[in-house]
């Protein structure tokens, strides 16, 4: 996979279809790598007439990784932004957003769609109020605007993404089964869970990059970039929303919020989903993204989200 320089760092990317058609950007989601977006569902992305770009974020995949940063105290990260103060990060959101434009810099693209899960949505949403001239439509997948007071995942659910997994050179089984664990916890009730694919994705993550303290310094990032809101009334790109009905980890009052937070954006809570994207979903998202970067044309259409996402 090609690999270039930008904001100081090497970022990893691929793209999928017509190098000339319009580019839909794919932003990952708090300490996960690019291939979290599926080529499956890239290709099914791209037949719908785009160049899909996925790309790994810094301190993950096979971006540069922050490990001259010690572990970040998120104790006292908490404390300094209840005070107002900028706490000591190695890097925030911000710079995350600066690494997509980066990025598009470098494959001299001048606009895109952009499309983050997550973390990733956050990053998307930073990336159309802080740089609207480079984003023709945003898609926020299963994010949130930072706002402290939204329902927050329960300690289960906050033990199972934190609690330390056994290092997979040492136990690669036991790594294994931890990844899956926590991926079964934040399945939404309305698909089925396929354990084997789920040990496969992870056995494919940890054996192209492993980088436990990028996780810590993404939540570290997250915490001092704060609370969204006020940045996102300066979005103007025709805006999706779209969340599980049953995400366990941030909960759909955080999609809720960052719709009404976004002027003239569209709400879609998808029955049964949770905090992922099953295969069988692949086909409904991609249509509802084109959807979305249609309404740049004509905005005063909503969004068409009639059809079964159930294949």
């Amino acid at each position: 996979m090609p690999k270039i320089k930008a904001n100081g760092i090497e970022i990893e990317y691929d793209c999928f279809g017509n190098n000339e058609a319009e580019a839909v950007l794919l932003i990952s989601g708090l300490g996960t790598q690019m291939i979290r977006w599926s080529e499956t569902f890239c290709q099914i992305l791209a037949e719908q007439g785009y160049r899909v770009i996925r790309f790994d974020n810094r301190d993950a995949g096979l971006s540069t990784h922050f490990h001259s940063a010690s572990m970040p105290d998120l104790a006292a990260i908490a404390d300094a932004v209840s005070r107002g103060e900028m706490p000591n990060v190695p890097y925030t959101l911000f710079d995350m957003a600066n690494d997509a434009v980066g990025l598009l810099d470098s494959l001299m693209i001048k606009r895109a769609h952009v499309v983050g899960r997550s973390m990733g949505g956050m990053i998307a949403q930073l990336l159309a109020s802080e740089h609207a001239e480079r984003v023709l439509s945003l898609v926020s997948i299963m994010s949130s605007t930072g706002n402290r007071d939204l329902p927050q995942a329960s300690p289960a659910v906050m033990a199972a993404m934190t609690s330390p997994p056994p290092h997979p050179l040492k136990d690669e089984q036991g790594y294994l089964a931890h990844c899956v664990a926590f991926s079964q916890v934040i399945t939404g009730r309305g698909y089925p869970f396929d354990e084997s694919a789920q040990r496969d994705q992870a056995l494919a993550e940890v054996k192209r990059a492993y980088n436990p303290t990028g996780f810590w310094r993404h939540i570290a990032a997250i915490a001092a970039t704060g609370d969204l809101r006020l940045r996102l009334a300066n979005i103007t790109a025709p805006t999706l929303v779209l969340h599980g009905s049953d995400d366990p980890l941030v909960p759909p009052e955080a999609g809720k919020d960052t719709a009404a937070n976004i002027k003239g954006s569209e709400l879609l809570i998808v029955e049964g989903m949770g905090h992922d994207l099953p295969p069988s979903l692949f086909g409904f998202v991609a249509g509802v993204i084109a959807d979305n970067t249609r309404r740049m044309f004509n905005p005063v259409n909503r969004l068409d989200v009639t059809r079964p996402f159930i294949a």
